[in-house]
């Protein structure tokens, strides 16, 4: 009896850790599976503002805090844009000065948490930066997409979609570039983001399922006027863009692909989100077990050149090493495999989708020569 009611006892206890172990995998997949619009991912750090003066925020010493470039700086009742560090500018040992360029939303004040960001703008196109632009619903298979407009006088449309914790105000970032060189700029949302469609499981897939919503922007486009289209996607939007350039009907019209920091590996993604909620390393096989039971996801056969194989258009990959979310390697391992249609230009000291942030001189030029042969 005492050795049954042991045995009982152990089954029971191992019972229970296997509950506790598959709760918490479950658990750790939520930071990529439900990562808010509009709200940091788990890798940025929170900084503390320390003082402020006349065009200078002084903030936390910290690597995100010495990045090159510019940069959004958002706290829960504030926004502002912030410059370059200046350098021989420093109140203590502990802390960064950076050029502050304006405060768009609240106020900045010491104590204030606030973490950097890569949109600089917020509203839209017309109150951040005075460009015509309609708002307009696209047919999506779920339900209305909300998106932007803006018209240009050539027949190739940009169609630019945001990724990851990001919403359509990403995108603005490029928005005067692009209507410097009159394309028409379609910003279109996807399920998940405000004021559209829920996914009907309420998670995120990694563009496995939203790229059908870009599908459906890509229509729309076309009936609208467009005779092709350049689809530029940032993190799981450039997914979005590699689903659509390899399953659309509409496939034959995409013209171009412009990839920043794309997620090639969901795998690798979620492990990164995971660990940065400091997941221990031995749930995080569970995270992603739990990703796939919860999506329906298959893993990663051969990450990085799963739809690598299917590029038959012109693309253009910016991604750089300081990318923590979707590895650097696997868009130069990308790169290399098909030298013929896709070129990646490399950003130093950027972070997820903020390669444009890092060194804007360098993207846009880019952009430009890729661009050019494709209006």
């Amino acid at each position: 009896m005492r050795t049954a009611r042991a045995t009982a006892a152990a089954v029971t206890a191992v019972i229970g850790a296997g509950a506790a172990a598959v709760a918490a995998g479950r658990l750790a997949s939520d930071a990529a599976l439900k990562a808010p619009p509009g709200r940091p991912l788990p890798t940025e750090p929170r900084l503390t503002v320390h003082a402020t003066a006349a065009g200078q925020v002084s903030l936390t010493r910290d690597l995100a805090a010495l990045r090159p470039g510019r940069y959004g700086l958002t706290g829960d009742d504030s926004h502002a844009v912030v410059g370059p560090v200046l350098e021989g500018v420093s109140d203590s040992a502990d802390t960064v000065v950076r050029r502050l360029e304006r405060v768009v939303r609240g106020t900045l004040k010491p104590g204030d948490r606030a973490w950097l960001t890569p949109n600089l703008y917020v509203g839209d196109p017309g109150t951040a930066l005075g460009l015509d632009h309609t708002d307009i619903e696209v047919p999506g298979e779920l339900g209305p997409l909300p998106a932007w407009f803006l018209p240009g006088v050539r027949d190739t449309w940009v169609l630019a979609v945001h990724g990851l914790g990001a919403t359509r105000e990403h995108p603005m970032n490029v928005m005067e570039f692009l209507h410097r060189h009159h394309f028409p700029i379609l910003v279109p949302s996807y399920r998940g983001d405000p004021g559209a469609p829920r996914s009907p499981d309420g998670l995120n897939h990694f563009g496995e399922t939203e790229w059908r919503d870009l599908d459906a922007a890509i229509r729309h486009a076309l009936d609208a006027g467009a005779r092709q289209v350049v689809l530029l996607g940032w993190s799981t939007g450039a997914t979005m863009a590699l689903r659509a350039a390899a399953r659309s009907t509409l496939r034959d019209r995409i013209a171009g692909l412009v990839l920043d920091s794309p997620v090639l590996s969901w795998e690798s993604t979620l492990r990164a989100l995971a660990a940065a909620r400091r997941t221990p390393g031995a749930l995080l096989p569970l995270a992603v077990r739990a990703a796939q039971g919860r999506t329906g996801r298959y893993g990663d056969h051969h990450p990085g050149t799963a739809e690598a194989e299917h590029i038959g258009v012109p693309t253009l990959i910016v991604h750089g090493p300081g990318d923590v979310v979707a590895p650097w390697r696997l868009s130069r391992r990308l790169a290399a495999a098909q030298p013929n249609t896709v070129t990646l230009l490399t950003v130093e000291d950027a972070p997820h989708g903020a390669m444009w942030n890092a060194d804007q001189d360098a993207y846009e030029e880019a952009l430009r020569r890729f661009l050019t042969p494709l209006m």
